[in-house]
């Protein structure tokens, strides 16, 4: 769990779609799991400014928003998820 993170990544991504976190004007797009099955509503949205805080917080439960060109954003689970930090890889 040392380094900076790099990018984080679908473990299994969708077929010919480079996927990458959804970065808004607010920061990433987090699913708070306290909220369940709701956690994809608009009003349970956590937003961080960086990959790190991303991670720390995936690292806890949360889901990930992940978009692609042309693509709408998917919540994805911390389970399908990959942290790259500095050469590292270490499935969340």
């Amino acid at each position: 769990m040392s380094g900076r993170v790099i990018r984080i990544e679908r473990v299994s991504p969708r077929e010919g779609v480079v996927e990458e976190p959804d970065f808004t004007s607010k920061g990433y797009r987090l699913g708070d799991p306290a909220h369940g099955n709701a956690k994809h509503h608009a009003e349970h949205t956590v937003y961080v400014k960086t990959l790190d805080e991303a991670a720390e917080l995936i690292e806890k439960g949360f889901s990930l928003w992940m978009g692609a060109n042309g693509k709408r954003a998917s919540l994805i689970s911390p389970e399908s998820l990959r942290i790259v930090r500095g050469g590292n890889t270490k499935q969340a």
